[in-house]
């Protein structure tokens, strides 16, 4: 049996979240990192017999177009997977359904379902230093439980998750990161956008239709020179907070 982690996590918060989970299966994880334009997806195949747990951000309660794209083109086999959807204490929506519904069509067979809050990406306020200890604790949990049942093959019944199909309307990217006085073009941000948005030739120029508000840039920057407009974000925050503000738990659907 091979264990496999298959992650779209531009800022971190989604591989930090599934770490926690594929921890608790082995000590030798595989890892398949759908934010790299360069590697070539088709060849991504998997065994009955393996165990792979598909992560992904929610964006606006949608699963990311480019992690959808990518994901679409791996080969599952039957391999059993386990679904995380990680979000920024709002809401996931339509997320999950849509994961199950990319999940099969690849050829996996879905055992569980697992909902989980990471800070948020823009908006660091919400969700703050999370996933913490409590989530921790049910995320390692959550995995043992899951193990058992893709070990016990008799029990094979599909997850019911929640969701609409069809899905919510996606949203655009919204908040596009802009280079500051202080950026020195040392190029790292251009050679990490998960969607090649950022002009090499050129560092400061970004393409809109292209971008789709990750923030990796900001993350990666060592200059701390990519920033998104603070009125919109400050305007996006006070939209959100009623939503946000309340803690939302790990969810577990098996």
């Amino acid at each position: 049996m091979r264990y496999v982690q298959i992650i779209f996590s531009p800022t971190g918060g989604t591989r930090r979240t599934a770490e926690i989970m594929t921890s608790e299966w082995s000590g030798s994880v595989e890892t398949v990192d759908l934010s790299d334009p360069s590697v070539d997806f088709s060849t991504c195949s998997f065994a009955p017999e393996d165990a792979v747990l598909i992560a992904l951000p929610s964006y606006g309660g949608r699963v990311p177009a480019v992690a959808a794209e990518r994901l679409s083109q791996v080969r599952g086999n039957f391999a059993d997977c386990v679904l995380l959807c990680v979000y920024g204490n709002r809401a996931y929506e339509d997320t999950l359904v849509e994961m199950a519904d990319l999940a099969k069509s690849c050829g996996f067979t879905v055992a569980a379902a697992v909902s989980a809050v990471a800070e948020h990406s823009i908006m660091h306020q919400f969700a703050a230093g999370r996933p913490d200890k409590e989530d921790t604790q049910a995320l390692k949990s959550y995995a043992k439980t899951i193990l058992e049942k893709m070990k016990d093959k008799a029990s094979a019944d599909e997850p019911k998750v929640p969701g609409n199909r069809p899905y919510k309307k996606a949203g655009g990217a919204g908040l596009v990161p802009k280079a500051t006085k202080n950026c020195t073009a040392c190029g790292l941000c251009a050679k990490q956008c998960p969607v090649r948005a950022i002009d090499r030739k050129n560092i400061k120029r970004s393409d809109p239709g292209k971008c789709i508000s990750c923030m990796r840039c900001v993350v990666k920057c060592p200059n701390s020179a990519r920033k998104v407009n603070g009125g919109m974000v400050a305007a996006a925050s006070l939209a959100m907070k009623k939503a946000c503000s309340a803690r939302k738990d790990c969810e577990l659907f098996i």
